[in-house]
């Protein structure tokens, strides 16, 4: 095993396709942006546009924003497991391959064939678009999700089996031994281990389920005889799903255990709670899926019962592993330096815990039904990512660019980070109060009583998208002041 206080002072693998990876993502996650831009501002009145290309838009921002999301954990999870275990090179290029080639035929389904049916692909819409697309459209679209499912899995077989040989097998890399007394703290792997072990084992598996049913529904585009379950398939398909976008928020929180405690001083170290809590959340991520599904009554009634019941328990681990051990930690340290990276590393958990609350209260049975289908879902969820997961891909690539002195936030990076945490709050708050108004998601055009709102929230997605383009600026500024990080 790898002595993980020498490995600490060791840069990470292919540093140079990490930078350039982080690089393509925040040009991507810029684009989205805008393409959420257009579309608040359609919902507003202040565009017009063509409520066939609003679908197509929101088809290509939620696959966009959740596959970019998915592809920045990636490269924090493939950076940091390479100080501990030696990683193959050719694999993270493989994986960047594959998933560009996924990237191309999703575009080339949605704006060159006029694929509209949402990144969930809900069976058998692919195949029953009343004319809006064609068949091969639908395929091109199912064909870039394979592609991007295969280049993880060939990600997680290269860290899963090098962390296995390293610790011991499963258990070892989860730190298990700590957990039934038989080690200690020292002896334990670090956080950045234990986290990069789960989440490859439950995305794994939700990868591989995905893949099913991507299968299943391409093979019944061209022969229609091979019948499909639908209500198997939406199973299949929100576990693959629900268990993609959480997996891209947990690789993403390695960086924040690795990279704080460059702040502060302070070894981040393995305690029994924290091994306890990742555990918690391996079962849990996989077994609340079900909370997306409240509304279909068809589904036996133990299930749901489980999803609103495993929604309250999940919020648990969840702030145990992130909030509240982050505010321990930051307490013990003995000094916390602030610059543009650690900023946004806090604020992505901060903005990942409050997430939570919302969609905890949404995976309520008796909220569900009046709340489900408006804007609510989409508050919670870009919370998740805005205040979350990409501002903590954002402190990441700040990190990769910085210096030894970690300036404090001032001027220009002052700037961009108020633009950026101001407008995401409101845009996510406009989200929220459209819900509790029970404005619909996922409809081009809004009523006059709710165009107000939407008006609101395209202001504060402005913001956002300054803030993103500063923070992709002073990246790609930075760049060149950074070798051998």
């Amino acid at each position: 095993m790898m002595d993980n206080n020498s490995a600490q002072r060791l840069p990470g693998p292919q540093a140079g396709a990490v930078k350039f990876t982080m690089l393509l993502a925040g040009v991507v996650l810029l684009l989205m942006m805008v393409f959420g831009f257009v579309m608040r501002a359609a919902q507003g009145n202040l565009i017009d546009l063509d409520p066939a290309m609003f679908y197509q838009l929101l088809t290509a921002h939620g696959a966009g924003m959740v596959g970019t999301a998915g592809l920045t954990g990636a490269a924090i999870l493939w950076y940091f497991m390479g100080r501990y275990v030696p990683l193959a090179r050719g694999v993270f290029w493989a994986f960047l391959g594959l998933f560009l080639l996924g990237v191309v035929l999703i575009l080339g389904a949605i704006f060159i064939g006029g694929y509209g049916g949402a990144w969930t692909f809900l069976f058998p819409l692919p195949a029953n678009s009343g004319g809006v697309w064609g068949t091969d459209a639908a395929a091109a679209f199912l064909l870039g999700y394979v592609a991007i499912g295969v280049a993880f899995l060939l990600l997680y077989l290269e860290v899963g089996r090098k962390l296995i040989a390293c610790y011991g097998g499963i258990g070892g890399a989860l730190a298990w031994p700590l957990v039934m007394g038989k080690g200690t703290a020292e002896d334990a792997p670090p956080p950045a281990v234990v986290a990069a072990m789960a989440t490859t084992i439950f995305n794994t598996i939700g990868t591989v389920v995905g893949a099913a049913v991507l299968a299943s529904s391409l093979v019944n585009l061209y022969f229609p005889e091979f019948k499909v379950d639908a209500l198997l398939a939406k199973n299949m398909i929100y576990f693959f799903g629900h268990v993609f976008i959480n997996a891209s928020i947990y690789m993403a929180v390695i960086a924040v255990y690795e990279i704080i405690p460059e702040y502060t001083g302070t070894p981040w170290k393995t305690s029994r709670v924290f091994a306890v809590a990742w555990s918690l959340v391996l079962l849990f991520v996989m077994a609340v899926y079900p909370h997306h599904l409240l509304q279909d009554t068809v589904m036996p009634a133990w299930s749901l019962a489980m999803g609103q019941i495993v929604s309250y328990l999940s919020g648990i681990p969840l702030l145990a592993v992130t909030a509240f051990s982050l505010i321990v930690y930051l307490r013990k340290a003995n000094a916390m330096r602030w610059d543009l990276a650690s900023a946004l590393l806090v604020l992505g958990v901060a903005g990942w815990s409050v997430g939570s609350v919302p969609a905890i209260i949404d995976g309520m049975i008796s909220v569900n039904k009046v709340m489900h289908n408006t804007q609510w879902v989409p508050g919670h969820f870009h919370i998740y990512l805005i205040l979350g997961e990409v501002a903590m891909a954002f402190g990441f690539m700040m990190w990769l660019i910085g210096k030894p002195e970690h300036k404090a936030v001032g001027g220009f990076n002052w700037a961009a980070f108020s633009a950026y945490v101001l407008g995401g709050t409101g845009f996510t708050l406009m989200f929220l109060v459209s819900g509790a108004l029970s404005v619909p998601r996922r409809w081009a055009v809004h009523a006059p009583e709710w165009v107000l709102q939407s008006q609101i929230a395209t202001g504060f997605a402005l913001l956002v998208i300054v803030g993103a383009a500063m923070f992709v600026l002073r990246y790609l500024l930075g760049l060149k002041h950074s070798a051998g990080r």
